[in-house]
């Protein structure tokens, strides 16, 4: 495939875009999610359905089920996030709780006893998907220099080579793992093995005076890779903090059509508005071609079972079939990791997860319900969603979709969804940036994450700690940090009188 350009036509009818040289949204969708072409009456129709409200006297059609048909009913419990999709058929619920199974599995370290168990490590972050995706939802940074940080870690890489480019992405920007620490740092190590490092973060409070008298501080903190267990880290290591996110709506997510998504960008900011939305092109770890990257938090991976598999390897140093080898991400400097004793059996293929194993989590993941909106229709939620939408946050968290019409697959076929993001690359300034490229994101842009079922993190996970390092306690903070392409929607929250500003935060707390 020749180089993805960045360049779009859309070709209405049948909603294809297609790229400069001829490459359509369609090749770079996801070929496990077969998805139904759009009769131009029924993109028409979604169009009319998804473009953004100017009534905002009432909650509009469908509101409270931001899920569509797989909305699940909110409740106010930790289990808040753990529902399986509401319309999934009695025989994939049993899928679902296989996978949630896997999903909270406590792995040991080889050679164990149980060997449908074994083979964590050597070196790893969690013991557990769970650990890191607490009750499905957000982790957290750890709360003092003792606590192991678990849910939250730093990525690191290198400044890449002509080697380490891939020819057939545009604007791709070359990284390569540290030569001995790898792709990401592991807090743990089994017997035997020295773990990587700890995690040091050190706040500044920065004051932030609003209008109408009132005030705010944001934490801005420093990362350091402590007590390092193999030496220096390679010169020119860039580190990026990573908090675990919420788990629900994925496989709606996934739904979207690529060209839904492309149709948003706006890489040279053609219309002006400031706004310059840029899709993360990634190299498919299954496929072997480039895809339009949605999942992490800067949408470097293209599908729910990359992602899966991935974590699998470098969080926990579990082999599948996507990342084969039993020593996850240690390097081939660390000789004494490569060579520890590993979960590989003669069953499975040699693979510590199974094929069916991952199947199942990514099944599981899949298909986590989306809470209902809790109050959509009280006057401070609505006087919230029109400051919203007037103060230009649905520039980048876009409120609808429509997924596509699925073969196979009913509990995301063709919903009319509310995830507010656009999943696509936005630069949020300096004040977020991690200044560490992955694929074409630079180091100061992150996709949009999605806002459903925000209001609930207290509820799920005992904290109110957003962003991609959890550094904003609140979720006034949250928007403080805005900067970039959001600054000025971030100044105008900030220029708002004061019961504009709870409004507006009552209705992310409803979402």
């Amino acid at each position: 495939m020749s180089s993805w350009n960045t360049a779009i036509i859309l070709a209405f009818g049948l909603g294809v875009i297609v790229t400069a040289d001829g490459a359509s949204a369609q090749e770079l969708g996801n070929p496990h999610l077969p998805m139904l072409p759009r009769t131009s009456a029924e993109a028409a129709r979604i169009a009319a359905v998804t473009a953004p409200t100017r009534d905002f006297a009432k909650p509009e059609p469908f509101e409270d089920k931001p899920a569509g048909a797989a909305t699940v009913r909110a409740r106010k419990t930790t289990d808040a996030f753990s529902m399986p999709s509401g319309n999934l058929r009695f025989e994939e619920v049993a899928d679902f709780n296989l996978g949630n199974g896997l999903f909270t599995k406590l792995w040991v370290s080889a050679p164990a006893s149980t060997l449908a168990s074994d083979g964590l490590g050597p070196l790893y972050n969690a013991r557990s998907c769970q650990n890191c995706h607490l009750k499905d939802g957000r982790g957290h940074p750890p709360e003092n220099a003792e606590e192991s940080a678990i849910s939250m870690f730093l990525r690191i890489s290198v400044p890449g080579t002509e080697a380490d480019k891939v020819a057939e992405i545009e604007d791709y920007l070359a990284t390569a793992p540290d030569p001995v620490y790898g792709g990401q740092l592991q807090e743990f190590g089994t017997a035997g093995q020295k773990a990587e490092y700890r995690l040091g973060i050190t706040y500044t409070e920065i004051p932030v005076t609003l209008e109408g008298g009132e005030t705010a501080s944001l934490r801005a903190p420093v990362y350091t890779a402590e007590d390092l267990g193999y030496g220096p880290l390679a010169p020119g290591a860039m580190l990026s903090p990573r908090v675990a996110p919420q788990m629900i709506g994925l496989g709606l997510l996934e739904a979207i059509p690529a060209e839904d998504i492309l149709a948003g960008a706006d890489p040279e900011d053609a219309d002006g508005d400031g706004i310059s939305g840029r899709a993360n092109i990634v190299m498919s770890d299954e496929f072997h071609v480039p895809m339009l990257g949605r999942f992490g938090l800067k949408a470097g991976k293209p599908t729910i079972k990359e992602q899966s598999a991935g974590a699998f390897s470098g969080d926990l140093g579990l082999s599948t079939t996507l990342h084969p080898d039993p020593w996850g991400d240690c390097t081939e400097a660390q000789t004494l990791c490569r060579s520890a004793p590993d979960g590989s059996t003669g069953a499975d293929d040699g693979l510590e997860v199974s094929a069916e194993g991952l199947d199942l989590v990514t099944f599981y993941s899949r298909n986590l319900g989306v809470p209902a909106r809790r109050d959509p229709d009280a006057p401070e939620v609505l006087r919230g969603k029109e400051v919203f939408y007037t103060s230009g946050c649905i520039a980048c968290h876009k409120p609808k979709f429509v997924t596509a019409r699925l073969k196979g697959n009913g509990a995301q076929s063709f919903q009319l969804i509310w995830p507010y993001t656009d999943l696509l690359l936005h630069d949020m300034g300096e004040g977020l940036a991690d200044h560490r490229p992955e694929a074409r994101a630079t180091g100061t842009e992150w996709r949009t994450p999605a806002l459903w079922g925000i209001g609930l993190t207290e509820v799920v996970n005992g904290h109110t700690l957003y962003l991609h390092d959890g550094r904003a306690r609140n979720l006034l903070e949250a928007v403080l940090w805005h900067g970039g392409e959001a600054q000025a929607a971030r100044d105008a929250v900030v220029a708002l009188p004061p019961p504009d500003r709870a409004a507006l935060i009552r209705y992310l707390e409803s979402l």
